[in-house]
């Protein structure tokens, strides 16, 4: 019986060579430009003791977190009943203390409150780290997947709001992706529940209303209706949400939408203060505007709210985050506010493949490969070989003398620039014959000047 082919499990995937050569060029580009603006990075482990991850994502969040059985005989020292009441979380909690994490934000919380006292505050940290979710896989959505999160938490000053806007349009300048940054405040949204007379369906307004670029203005009055909102409220509600115009124009109207409510008016006068930086430094590629249809899903955001999309592909959000207030309180540090966005690689990865915005160098890592005629042949290249990795070049040998056409072949398929060619005539003559692969010429020079004839032609 032949045995079965390997696999991986569902929503996990495999990245070969140019796959990954590409996604690095993702996560060096993010990570140079949160180190540009003072950010440091932290890592935390894969896993994290439940007690951390438990109810902090809400009931179906728990559902969704990859638990870990516990080492040694856990049957054994479980106890036994809870196997016996048909309760799968119980009986998971019974075997498992850890999990796997299921984003960088809870673990982030956590982190500033064990190291409190080590870290300087305000305290600037960026984290690209897998994380995990027991989700059902589809296009888009995986079980396993990279976030790249920054975060600045100790301040409540509104110029890291600003930091932020200027970090989103230098990545995507960076990664030459055309992009809109849609802006928010949870305060406004809390000011709007309050006007039209529903300030106890905050949760359920802002959840229905965040999903109407994908269901429509129609779809999210009925799904208001459906969690209780009043007719009388979503009608008071749809010149606010359809709103048009300038952000000058918006913030005008809605100022005089939520006069009585202090809460409202605080969230317009936070937005009207990170409008104005952004607009009187100027700059940016990226277009900033106020949408009051921007909820964000997460109830722990407290303040202003981001969420970025490519304008040239229909993919959804590709960056967001917000302000939050009192995140590291679910771990017993009170009162510690703090901002932070979250680029999606995954989706950003897709953009740039659909567009071909990944640079054609990323195809060869190696520009460089001198031919192997043999032991007397390959000895003769080593030094110059030596010399060019010296100089910064990606080169290799062909580890065995294979014949030329085989060799040459290898080089194509690798996208390799150069083959460097050096039989019995070279050798004698203290030369090196260069075959560029794209133009297929060839040229004779000089043994000592390879690594500047490479330099002047790459």
């Amino acid at each position: 019986m032949a045995s079965s082919k390997p696999s991986i499990p569902k929503g996990t995937r495999d990245f070969g060579p140019e796959q990954m050569v590409r996604r690095n060029f993702i996560f060096d580009t993010i990570r140079e430009v949160f180190s540009r603006y003072g950010y440091q990075p932290i890592e935390t482990p894969a896993m994290e003791n439940l007690s951390t991850l438990l109810g902090k994502y809400g009931e179906e969040g728990d559902k969704l977190l990859f638990k870990i059985l516990n080492s040694g005989d856990f049957i054994d020292k479980a106890d036994s009943s809870v196997f016996k009441l048909g309760n799968s979380n119980a009986a998971s909690l019974a075997i498992c203390e850890k999990g796997l994490r299921y984003d960088l934000t809870v673990p982030f919380a956590r982190f500033v409150v064990q190291y409190q006292n080590d870290i300087q505050f305000p305290f600037k940290r960026y984290q690209i780290q897998p994380v995990w979710r027991a989700d059902r896989p589809q296009k888009g959505r995986y079980r396993e997947f990279y976030q790249c999160d920054v975060d600045v938490i100790g301040s409540n000053s509104l110029l890291n709001e600003y930091e932020l806007v200027l970090i989103i349009n230098e990545v995507f300048e960076r990664l030459k992706i055309h992009t809109v940054l849609k802006l928010n405040n949870r305060k406004i949204l809390s000011g709007i529940a309050e006007v039209i007379g529903e300030s106890d369906k905050l949760i359920d307004i802002t959840v229905a209303i965040d999903k109407i670029d994908k269901i429509g203005i129609e779809a999210v009055n009925s799904e208001l209706r459906e969690r209780g909102v009043a007719e009388q409220a979503v009608q008071k509600l749809q010149p606010i949400i359809s709103m048009t115009g300038t952000n000058a124009e918006k913030l005008i109207v809605i100022k005089d939408v939520l006069k009585s409510s202090e809460i409202g008016m605080k969230g317009v006068a936070e937005l009207e203060e990170l409008f104005g930086y952004i607009e009187s430094v100027g700059g940016l590629s990226t277009k900033v505007e106020f949408d009051l249809s921007l909820a964000r899903g997460l109830n722990y955001y407290t303040g202003a709210i981001f969420e970025v999309k490519a304008v040239d592909v229909q993919i959804g959000s590709i960056c967001g985050g917000g302000r939050y207030d009192d995140l590291a309180g679910i771990f017993g540090l009170k009162n510690l506010s703090g901002v932070g966005v979250s680029f999606g690689a995954d989706r950003i990865y897709d953009v740039m493949l659909q567009q071909e915005l990944f640079p054609e160098s990323l195809a060869a890592s190696t520009k460089v490969m001198f031919v192997n005629f043999g032991e007397k042949e390959a000895v003769y290249c080593l030094k110059a070989l030596n010399r060019l990795r010296a100089a910064g070049m990606s080169a290799e040998l062909y580890p065995d003398s294979s014949k030329m056409k085989k060799q040459l072949d290898y080089c194509n398929k690798r996208n390799i620039h150069f083959a460097v060619i050096a039989g019995e005539n070279e050798i004698n003559a203290n030369q090196l014959a260069v075959k560029n692969m794209v133009t297929g010429q060839q040229e004779l020079i000089s043994y000592d000047n390879l690594t500047e004839f490479i330099q002047h032609n790459i």
